[in-house]
């Protein structure tokens, strides 16, 4: 009796997942989950509207027990995004002195306070970079790839914040 070729597939498969699982415990791999935050509420500041501010504020509410309020003075944490810029060099020309390479830079400088605005840490920067190849033929796919590039560097950058906030201890 010959065993089906079904099980036997279904067996390595199990065994492949059984591995790969082991290795990724082994390493300290773990899936985002809920964020451990040491406080209860936090108010996000910006200068005017922010889609890194607004990300944040999402993550924050939907990763954690941590409420996000709207006023400073509700607040146990308060995060002061003092500036947040984008910046763009030339780092590669080809021959005839054209663009064929740019570093694309997203940068977030932060404060963390409590109510009372004393720092319970250090005032931070998070700074990112990217490297983007350019073609001047294909100028608004490439136009289109860096406004891509700077989302996702703005996602990282909130994601950086989060593991910061973590390790911010708040006197109760």
């Amino acid at each position: 009796m010959d065993p089906k070729p079904e099980n036997s597939r279904f067996v390595v498969v199990l065994v492949a997942i059984s591995c790969i699982a082991m290795l990724f415990s082994g390493c300290g791999f773990q899936p985002r989950g809920r964020a451990d935050l040491s406080f209860d509420s936090i108010y996000v500041e910006t200068n005017g509207f922010s889609l890194f501010g607004a990300e944040l504020r999402r993550v924050v509410q939907a990763g954690s027990v941590v409420q996000v309020v709207e006023s400073a003075d509700d607040a146990e944490v308060i995060l002061r995004v003092v500036s947040e810029s984008q910046e763009r060099h030339i780092i590669a020309l080809t021959g005839t002195g054209s663009v064929r390479e740019f570093q694309l830079v997203y940068k977030v400088a932060y404060r963390v306070m409590d109510n009372d605005l004393k720092d319970l840490a250090a005032p931070g920067e998070i700074v990112l970079r990217r490297d983007m190849l350019f073609d001047d033929t294909l100028r608004l796919a490439k136009e289109s790839e860096a406004e891509f590039l700077y989302r996702d560097m703005q996602t990282d950058a909130v994601h950086q914040m989060l593991r910061r906030l973590s390790v911010v201890l708040v006197d109760s």
